[in-house]
């Protein structure tokens, strides 16, 4: 576990793309990019926040600063699996993110109350965030992963996510990733993350085919879909019984 990184700051920008426009990334990046160690994986995710849902409705709104908790895995652990645990932050425009890795069981007791495996200053800035939110499982949400980095730099990379899903039930990384689909209307989520500015050439390719940064998340795309919609088709659904009631009446 020594060798697995633990911080990261970088830009990370999102773009939704059509098939034609994705074709169209391949082709550009076949001479620049190469695929990454690893090509192609599933990444799970558990997101933490309060009852009411306070962190994601913060974070909506965009503000300058926001913060997140989750834990991921790749693919689908057991007991044993390797789990990371992370807290998220973005500060106008940059994100940073810190993260401990231990096992699933470990990471589950940690964040019901325990302690983490093994202290340090991320394990003390996580277990303030929870002390500050006192945070729940809040949804479980999977996508499927093709991975590229920069033959040049290779700390360039660039993803395209398909097959977005979520869980709010049995809200465990162990519990496999049969989930609901998030709709993004057929397009693929692509990030581009780089510690500085986008070489030339791949600001080039973005231009030529019409790519434009877009204000994504998976996270944010959940809670519009499955929890704002039913809030909002409730509240319609108890306004309309009231005035059918006081018609009546």
């Amino acid at each position: 576990m020594s060798g697995i990184q633990s911080c990261f700051k970088r830009c990370e920008k999102k773009y939704m793309l059509t098939q034609e426009q994705y074709r169209a990334m391949m082709l550009g990046m076949a001479f620049r990019m190469r695929p990454d160690e690893h090509p192609r994986y599933t990444i799970g995710n558990v997101y933490y926040d309060t009852d009411n849902y306070a962190l994601i409705r913060a974070s909506l709104e965009k503000p300058v600063y926001k913060e997140k908790l989750r834990v991921r895995s790749y693919g689908v652990p057991g007991d044993d699996g390797l789990a990371f645990v992370e807290i998220k932050k973005k500060f106008d425009g940059v994100v940073y993110k810190r993260r401990v890795t231990m096992t699933t069981a470990q990471a589950a007791t940690w964040l019901q109350g325990g302690r983490p495996n093994k202290e340090s200053q991320i394990s003390r800035e996580i277990d303030w965030f929870m002390r500050l939110y006192n945070p729940r499982p809040a949804v479980y949400i999977a996508y499927d992963r093709e991975a590229y980095a920069g033959i040049d730099n290779s700390e360039l990379r660039i993803t395209f996510d398909r097959n977005l899903r979520w869980r709010d039930t049995n809200v465990d990384l162990r519990n496999g990733d049969g989930c609901k689909p998030i709709d993004v209307g057929g397009k693929i989520l692509m990030e581009i993350k780089i510690p500085g500015a986008a070489p030339l050439w791949l600001a080039r390719l973005l231009s030529e085919n019409g790519i434009v940064p877009t204000s994504f998340s998976k996270y944010g795309a959940y809670y519009k879909q499955a929890v704002l919609k039913t809030e909002t088709n409730h509240t319609t659904k108890h306004n309309h019984y009231n005035k059918e009631a006081r018609s009546i009446a």
